[in-house]
């Protein structure tokens, strides 16, 4: 299976940005995105991708944050602007997304985490 490994992450203040990426072990296809968990609660979607076509979003971070793709590569990179609070959570990649749902390997995961 193609493996994610995550980068980024970090502490930030409240309005501030993070940038993190998603590099794939090798070429793929498949969509690819981020989802987050926050302690005390389930695993939620994010963002995701699609192989040179449309991004998607949960609607708690649309207009906020922004997914995007490098397909040379397959690294997928999630620039978050506009960071609340509630943005904190332990941020994961998959490397195949069907959906809201992360149907390939799921990287270890990286902190963000915002001050208020």
């Amino acid at each position: 299976q193609v493996q994610p490994l995550e980068s980024g992450g970090g502490l930030v203040q409240a309005g501030g940005s993070l940038r993190l990426s998603c590099a794939a072990s090798r070429h793929t296809v498949n969509p690819m995105g981020w989802f987050r968990q926050a302690p005390g609660k389930e695993r939620e979607f994010v963002a995701a991708i699609v192989w040179s076509g449309p991004a998607y979003y949960a609607d708690s971070v649309k207009g906020r944050f922004t997914i995007s793709r490098d397909d040379n590569n397959s690294t997928v990179h999630l620039e978050m602007n506009s960071l609340k609070s509630e943005d904190t959570a332990t941020y994961y990649c998959n490397t195949n997304v069907r959906g809201k749902t992360g149907v390939g390997s799921w990287g270890q995961g990286t902190q963000v985490t915002v001050s208020s």
